[in-house]
């Protein structure tokens, strides 16, 4: 069960910027089909990161010997200090947002960087890694379709709270791993 939940707060931390980056996008009142749309291919990108890390992960893992708890510890306060420095440096334009077929796959691919670094230490995590990123994938795609349909009620702090909530998720878990 605390496995399972590791997992869950893990895609949930995932989802954070996604999210914040919803809201902004939600107040363009996209048609519920591209909003769906884009969900989705959050969802799925979110699936496919993690796989293509984890792959090259094991292959790192395998080939230096490295303490699994301390490089995922690593893997997850280096996504945090992302996090921030994008807050920090206010890279998320939600202006320049393409909403075509392209520019949705080019958002879901850029938020779903995180989620390959993740994948990088997810045999740490878990050894149960189809339901990690089964449970990664669906955490993003509710987060997105929460963020868009609710961003045009949100504020722009609300959004800037995700990403600090996000961040503090990261190194939390980051800690505790290395810790562990």
């Amino acid at each position: 069960m605390t496995e399972i939940l590791n997992i869950w707060l893990i895609g949930i931390a995932l989802s954070m910027d996604t999210f914040s980056l919803s809201l902004g996008i939600g107040t363009y009142n996209l048609p519920k089909k591209k909003c769906l749309t884009l969900s989705i291919l959050v969802g799925i990108m979110h699936f496919i990161m993690p796989l293509l890390g984890n792959i090259v992960g094991d292959k790192i893992m395998n080939f230096f010997e490295i303490n699994s708890n301390l490089f995922l510890g690593c893997i997850l306060i280096f996504i945090a200090v992302n996090l921030l420095i994008d807050m920090v440096k206010k890279e998320e334009d939600e202006a320049s947002i393409d909403f075509s077929l392209i520019g949705m796959f080019l958002f879901a691919f850029g938020v779903s960087i995180d989620a390959f670094s993740t994948g990088l230490a997810l045999s740490a995590i878990t050894k149960n890694k189809l339901l990690a990123m089964i449970l990664f994938s669906v955490t993003s795609f509710f987060f997105t379709e929460l963020g868009l349909n609710i961003g045009k009620f949100v504020s722009e702090k609300l959004g800037k709270k995700a990403s600090i909530l996000g961040f503090l998720l990261l190194i939390g878990l980051g800690i505790f791993h290395i810790c562990k």
